[in-house]
């Protein structure tokens, strides 16, 4: 080959590479993905509203950790969510779903009664009535719950193939953005109302109310959307059958699959317990670091911040982790990493208030929990390898998982209150015995070889 040919060649496969850059940026800049990047954004942003965010008002507030702590259940409607998925398919929300679509019906509708719990939620007050507060979170739960339904249901049905990759990722990161503004957000818009001169409690309320109005960024972003086609044909292949009789169909078949597997009510119960060291004491950490003596700028600032950022490192770093070694060897190393990190907190509540300490235990905590976050996803990809039922055997898993997070761990604010914070940390890490032993137990029993060769 000559010279000028082997320029040209090379000119000709730089052209390639840069084409190719450009056309995989550009995906993102599609205004279907576009669309979906702004609902990802309106379905991160009330989940901390009736969690994180709220804990620290009532802990503010005055309220006991024990009361604290049960309200971890207001999380139900999300591991329940399954159950109405199909009423969303099948029924139809009357003026909306013909002045919109079946989609951006359900969108538009939900997104209403979503902006109206959270200004419920601003009126109460939980020195008060932690009894309205828990109604009120309850509510804005279900209804974030219900517009994540819909919002999936978009995603999935308006995206071609070809863009599903960079939909999932515009999503999942205005999510995390969301979730962020929720949190960290609401807590600096909050001090800033106080420093006004108006009173703690006004300023929570006036906080709340400036959440409620940001869903109003979902709302305009359905109604510039269009309908997918797909959501017409999927109708017309479903209208004879009942909502009840889907989900009763779809979950009898998928636990039944689950059940006849060896070793299946051990793999359940290791679903349920993988994470609930995480769960117990992630319940905790912001009545933790209130009790402990930061401001809540430090918690906006540090958990928040840093925090989200150890979060994003943690996932490559699981990724990686899940890559290099084999199923049952990476949920060990996530396993034993996420219970230990709660050692972290256990030396800050022994230091006391030191920002550099509780940076250091936040990006502990943070980076070990997204790593075994990241291979636990992928074990649970590996256990709905039906295409049949691999959409509600994988809601029914997730569903599992939150038991911990939702049920299990709503005991941790009498916990806390009865050992300290430096011991409950501690025990935080016992609570993960149970799952490494069943862990143990699965792979000896030759479990994950079973499964095969798992992607991430």
């Amino acid at each position: 080959m000559t010279a000028p040919e082997a320029a040209a060649k090379m000119t000709d496969k730089t052209e390639t590479t840069r084409t190719s850059w450009r056309e995989g940026w550009a995906v993102y800049l599609q205004p279907r993905v576009l669309i979906v990047l702004l609902l990802g954004f309106s379905s991160g942003l009330p989940l901390a509203l009736s969690g994180s965010t709220l804990l620290v008002w009532m802990r503010e507030s005055g309220v006991d950790l024990g009361t604290i702590g049960l309200f971890a259940l207001v999380g139900t409607p999300y591991t329940l969510k399954f159950l109405w998925a199909p009423l969303v398919d099948a029924l139809h929300v009357p003026f909306f779903t013909r002045a919109f679509g079946r989609r951006r019906g359900w969108l538009v509708f939900s997104q209403l009664l979503l902006i109206g719990a959270i200004l419920l939620l601003a009126l109460t007050d939980p020195a008060r009535s932690p009894l309205f507060v828990a109604l009120g979170a309850l509510l804005v739960a279900t209804m974030s719950s219900t517009q994540d339904i819909v919002v999936d249901a978009f995603r999935v049905e308006s995206l071609p193939e070809s863009e599903q990759a960079a939909g999932m990722a515009s999503y999942v990161a205005a999510y995390r953005i969301g979730m962020l503004i929720s949190t960290a957000g609401a807590l600096f818009i909050v001090s800033g109302f106080e420093s006004t001169g108006i009173t703690r409690g006004a300023a929570w309320m006036w906080g709340y109310v400036v959440m409620a109005a940001l869903v109003l960024i979902g709302t305009i972003t359905a109604l510039v959307a269009t309908e997918p086609e797909q959501s017409a044909r999927a109708e017309a292949a479903t209208h004879a059958e009942s909502a009840f009789t889907r989900v009763l169909h779809a979950a009898v078949g998928a636990f039944s699959e689950f059940l006849v597997r060896k070793d299946a009510l051990a793999a359940l119960a290791f679903v349920v317990l993988f994470k609930f060291t995480d769960a117990f004491s992630g319940t905790m950490t912001a009545p933790f670091v209130i009790d402990l003596g930061f401001t809540r700028n430090d918690y906006a600032a540090i958990v928040k911040g840093v925090g989200l950022a150890a979060t994003l490192i943690g996932g490559f770093a699981g990724g990686f982790v899940a890559r290099r070694y084999s199923l049952a060897a990476s949920l060990w190393i996530g396993g034993v990493l996420q219970a230990v990190a709660n050692l972290s907190f256990s030396w800050l509540a022994l230091v006391g208030v030191n920002q550099w300490a509780l940076a250091f235990a936040i990006t502990a905590e943070n980076f070990t929990s997204a790593i075994g976050t990241v291979i636990f996803v992928a074990y649970l990809s590996a256990l709905c390898r039906n295409p049949l039922h691999t959409a509600t055997q994988y809601a029914l898993l997730t569903a599992l998982a939150a038991v911990g997070r939702t049920y299990l761990s709503s005991g941790a604010g009498y916990v806390a209150k009865a050992t300290g914070w430096p011991m409950f940390f501690a025990i935080c890490v016992l609570v993960a015995i149970p799952s490494l032993i069943l862990l143990a137990w699965l792979q000896r029993r030759g479990h994950f070889e079973k499964l095969g060769t798992v992607k991430v």
